[in-house]
C-alpha cells in the first residue's frame, strides 16, 4: 500500500513561491464549486506563462488555445477566472509542483466518467497516483485526500469503497508543464509584499488586495441568509420593493444585477425593471452626484480603473473592466459603474416572405430519430475490420493499458498504431457501439462516427440581414429545436428524463462559399446526432440537460460582447476543423 503525498512544493499565501533558483513545474489551477483546485491543460499553462512574460499586468484569454473556453478570460492582476456570457467569476492560482512529478513529465491520471468522457484527476492525486504507481505498488488508498476510493493498477480501475462500483481509469503522456526558475513575479502574489511584513502601497498591489478582499466578501456573502423585507415577511427579498434597495450600503447582488454582462440566450433570466426614482447604480439621478463626490474624496494610491471604457479599445478589456468594478464596490472603494452593452443576440424581424432558401444546399429542414445507425452485432468483427494483425510487435507499451504489446497485437490501417486487440475491442463495447472506431493516440476515425444527440429539427434559411465582417453578404440562419423526453440506452442514465433548455437555439453563418460549405457539413453532424448530447451544463451545473457536443456555433447576431457572435476572423477554419475532428469532411464523404 502506498502512503498518498503531495509530491510537490506547499504553497506560499494560497498562491506559491518556487525558491530561488530552484527549477519548478509551473500549473495554473481554477478554484470550482466544490473548493477542490483544478489544472488547467499544460497547453493553456504555457499559453499564460507566455502572457505573463510579456505582460504581468494584463489578461490572458484562453479561447485563443482551446476552442472550449473561448468564453473565459483571466485576469493577472486580479487572479480570476472570468466568463463573458454569464459574469461567473472563480479564482486562480498559480502553482508549483517538482519537476520530476506526473506535471513534469507530461503524465496525465484519469477516469471516466458516466458518459464515456475521461476527466483529470486534481493535480495532487495524479502526482499521488504516480508516485504509487511508479513504485509498482498494486493499490492505492486515496482516503488520506478525503475521497472513499481505491485505485487497483493491475486492472486500471477506481473502486468506490462504499458503493464497491468501480470505474475505468488510465494514464495519459500529454504536454510537459512549463517550468520556471526563481521567485515568482511581484504581480502574482497574493498579497504582496507578505514576505517582509509590510503590505505593498502601490497602485498595483492595491488593486490585488482590493479585490482579494472583495472575492472574500462575496464568498462569505453567499453563505448568509439573503436579507428579508420587513414590509413582507413572508416573502423573499425583493429589490425593487423594499427599503433595503436604496440604502447607501446597497448589497453587491444589486451593484452585480446591473454591472454584471448579459447572460446567453439559453440561460438569461428575467429582471425586474427599475422603479422611477430608484437610486440604482446605472441611472441618472442621485447615485450620479455621490460618486461624483465619492471620486473626488478617493485618497492616494487608489487606481483609476478606466471602468466606462467598454469598447476594448482602452487598456481593460470590456468584460474584465465590468469585473474590476464590481469587486472595488464590494471591497468598499469608491467606483462608478456603468451598464455593460447588451448584446445583440437575434436580427431584426423579419417577414415569411423575406425567407429563402439557401443557394446550393437543398432543402429546409432535416429531422432525427432516436436511432441512427444500426449498431454492430459483435465488437470484435468491428475492430478486425480496421486492424492488420501484427507477428512480430515493437518493444513498445500499449498505449490504453500501458501493458507491453506481445500477443494479440494489431495495428490501425490509416495511421498505423498499434494496440492489444482486447484493449480496442473493450474502448469499442465502452463507447457509441455504432460501428466506427477512433484511435486513442491520434484521433483518426474509422468508419462513419455517430452520436448520441436526442431527436428534434434543424431548419435554416436565408435572411436579409448582415453579419458584422460580411457587410455585403445575406445571412445563413440555423434553428436548431429539440424537446425534451427520455434517455435511451446510449445516454447517460437510461430511463431519466431530460430537459432541453433555450431551444429553439438561434445560430448563423455568413451566406458566402465558406459559409455554405460550412452548413452542409452541420447539416451532415446534425444527422449522425453529433451536434449535440445530454451531459452537464458548464454554465449552469444541471445534468441530464442537452449541451453542445465539442462543435462551437455563433449564436449572437449583430455583435461579439459574449465570444459566440461576430466579426471573427478565424470562426469558419475552426469550425471546419472542429468537424472534421468528427469525421465530417468532404474529403471523408467522397472517401
Amino acid at each position: 500500500m502506498s502512503r498518498p503525498g503531495h509530491g510537490g512544493l506547499m504553497p506560499v499565501n494560497g498562491l506559491g513561491f518556487p525558491p530561488q533558483n530552484v527549477a519548478r513545474v509551473v500549473v495554473w489551477e481554477w478554484l470550482n464549486e466544490h473548493s477542490r483546485w483544478r489544472p488547467y491543460t499544460a497547453t493553456v499553462c504555457h499559453h499564460i506563462e507566455n502572457v505573463l512574460k510579456e505582460d504581468a499586468r494584463g489578461s490572458v484569454v484562453l479561447g485563443q488555445v482551446d476552442a472550449q473556453l473561448v468564453p473565459y478570460i483571466i485576469d493577472l492582476q486580479s487572479m480570476h477566472q472570468f466568463r463573458q456570457d454569464t459574469g461567473t467569476m472563480r479564482p486562480v492560482r498559480r502553482n508549483f509542483y517538482d519537476p520530476s512529478s506526473a506535471p513534469g513529465k507530461g503524465i496525465v491520471w484519469e477516469w471516466e466518467n458516466d458518459g464515456g468522457a475521461w476527466t483529470a484527476y486534481d493535480m495532487d492525486i495524479c502526482i499521488t497516483i504516480q508516485n504509487a504507481y511508479e513504485k509498482q505498488h498494486p493499490w492505492l488508498d486515496l482516503s488520506s485526500l478525503g475521497f472513499c476510493y481505491l485505485i487497483y493498477f493491475n486492472s486500471m480501475s477506481q473502486m468506490n469503497r462504499q458503493t464497491r462500483r468501480r470505474r475505468r481509469l488510465r494514464r495519459r503522456l500529454d504536454l510537459a508543464y512549463p517550468l520556471t526558475v526563481g521567485s515568482i513575479p511581484k504581480s502574482q502574489s497574493w498579497p504582496v509584499g507578505a514576505s517582509s511584513g509590510q503590505p505593498c502601497s502601490c497602485q498595483q498591489c492595491l488593486l490585488v488586495n482590493s479585490t482579494r478582499a472583495a472575492s472574500n466578501a462575496i464568498l462569505a456573502s453567499q453563505r448568509r441568509r439573503r436579507p428579508r423585507c420587513r414590509c413582507r415577511r413572508r416573502r423573499p427579498w425583493r429589490a425593487s420593493r423594499c427599503a433595503l434597495a436604496v440604502r447607501p450600503s446597497a448589497t453587491f447582488a444589486g451593484a452585480a444585477l446591473w454591472a454584471a454582462p448579459v447572460t446567453g440566450p439559453a440561460e438569461a433570466p428575467r429582471r425586474r425593471a427599475p422603479t422611477p426614482g430608484q437610486n440604482n447604480l446605472n441611472r441618472p439621478g442621485p447615485q450620479r452626484t455621490t460618486s461624483v463626490s465619492a471620486r473626488a474624496s478617493i485618497p492616494p494610491g487608489v487606481p483609476a480603473l478606466p471602468v466606462k471604457n467598454l469598447n476594448g479599445t482602452g487598456p481593460v478589456h470590456p468584460a474584465l473592466a465590468g469585473m474590476t468594478g464590481i469587486l472595488l464596490c464590494a471591497a468598499g472603494l469608491p467606483v462608478c459603474l456603468t451598464r455593460a452593452p447588451k448584446p445583440i443576440l437575434h436580427p431584426p424581424p423579419v417577414s415569411k416572405s423575406d425567407v429563402k432558401p439557401v443557394p446550393g444546399v437543398p432543402g429546409v429542414c432535416r429531422k432525427t430519430k432516436k436511432k441512427h445507425l444500426k449498431k454492430s452485432k459483435n465488437p470484435e468483427d468491428v475492430v478486425r475490420r480496421y486492424m492488420q494483425k501484427v507477428k512480430n510487435p515493437p518493444d513498445e507499451d500499449c498505449t490504453i493499458c500501458m501493458e507491453r504489446l506481445v500477443t494479440l497485437v494489431g495495428r490501425l490501417g490509416r495511421c498505423g498504431h498499434m494496440y492489444h486487440l482486447l484493449c480496442l475491442v473493450a474502448m469499442y463495447s465502452n463507447g457509441n457501439k455504432d460501428g466506427s472506431l477512433q484511435c486513442p493516440t491520434c484521433k483518426a476515425i474509422y468508419g462513419e462516427k455517430t452520436g448520441t444527440q436526442p431527436p428534434g429539427k434543424m431548419e435554416f434559411h436565408l435572411i436579409p440581414h448582415s453579419l458584422p465582417g460580411f457587410p455585403d453578404t445575406q445571412t445563413i440562419r440555423i434553428v436548431y429545436d429539440i424537446p425534451t423526453g427520455i434517455q435511451g440506452p446510449e445516454h447517460p442514465n437510461p430511463g431519466k428524463k431530460f430537459t432541453a433548455r433555450g431551444f429553439p437555439r438561434h445560430c448563423y453563418l455568413p451566406n458566402n462559399e465558406k459559409g455554405r460549405k460550412v452548413l452542409r457539413l452541420l447539416i451532415t453532424a446534425w444527422e449522425r446526432r453529433l451536434i449535440f448530447t445530454i451531459g452537464t451544463s458548464n454554465t449552469t451545473g444541471e445534468s441530464d440537460t442537452v449541451v453542445w457536443n465539442e462543435i462551437h456555433h455563433k449564436t449572437e447576431f449583430g455583435s461579439n460582447l459574449t465570444g459566440h457572435g461576430y466579426p471573427d476572423a478565424s470562426y469558419l477554419d475552426n469550425v471546419l476543423a472542429e468537424l472534421t475532428a468528427q469525421g465530417v469532411s468532404e474529403a471523408a464523404a467522397k472517401a
